[in-house]
């Protein structure tokens, strides 16, 4: 059974929150730590499901990104930056900071960036209904999940010294590591959820097929 003897962090929030200047600030004071920028690794690796020609952008195929980046998270040591955070197994992951943004300052930003009107509608909307934030509740356990306020560099620098001083804590909780492994419990309450899911599936069609005859 692996572990892992250091943390693995997630950085995420809506577009234009400052996740890829928190990261490299980040790696700065943890020099022995790898930042991961999903958007290039996604590139670098080939993990695209075609092309979504409304948004602009490359689908990320989330199996094949995981695939590629769950050995590399087993090691630990490992900085996440993506604005989608519910991909990643929480067994793999021990902090989950969610940078939050002003709304004047996050719509600079994006224009900044040359972003369309939509796309930057869409991203302020986001933010506004807190829809990142709302997933890393959900999909991670509740003691982990950091929000933090990402508008100025003063407000970035302090973000990078209290994920510091809780890496240090958490490697002196952690002496003895971490498994990356699913427990007993957790796996066999996932084969339940899986099971109860293809029963839920098989009834459905069973229902269809009926109304199918009756139609007939």
């Amino acid at each position: 059974m692996s572990r892992r003897y250091q943390p693995n962090l997630l950085i995420t929030g809506t577009p234009g929150c400052g996740k890829s200047t928190t990261c490299e600030l980040l790696q700065r004071r943890l020099s022995d730590y790898t930042y991961y920028n999903i958007s290039d690794f996604a590139k670098e690796h080939n993990c695209y499901d075609g092309f979504d020609e409304g948004r602009k952008s490359h689908i990320v195929d989330e199996d094949k990104l995981l695939d590629e980046l769950e050995p590399l998270l087993r090691k630990g040591k490992c900085i996440v930056d993506w604005h989608v955070n519910d991909v990643f197994p929480e067994r793999l992951i021990d902090l989950v900071v969610v940078l939050r943004c002003d709304n004047s300052v996050l719509y600079d930003r994006l224009k900044s960036r040359g972003y369309h009107d939509s796309k930057i509608d869409e991203n302020m909307d986001a933010e506004i209904m807190g829809v990142v934030l709302q997933d890393a509740q959900e999909s991670y356990a509740q003691e982990i999940v950091v929000e933090l306020q990402s508008d100025t560099t003063e407000q970035m620098d302090e973000n990078v010294d209290k994920i510091v001083d809780w890496v240090e804590l958490w490697i002196k909780q952690h002496k003895n590591g971490v498994t990356n492994e699913l427990s007993k419990k957790a796996a066999s309450s996932a084969n339940e959820s899986a099971s109860e899911s293809e029963q839920k599936e098989e009834e459905e069609e069973e229902e269809e097929e009926e109304g199918s005859d009756d139609g007939n």
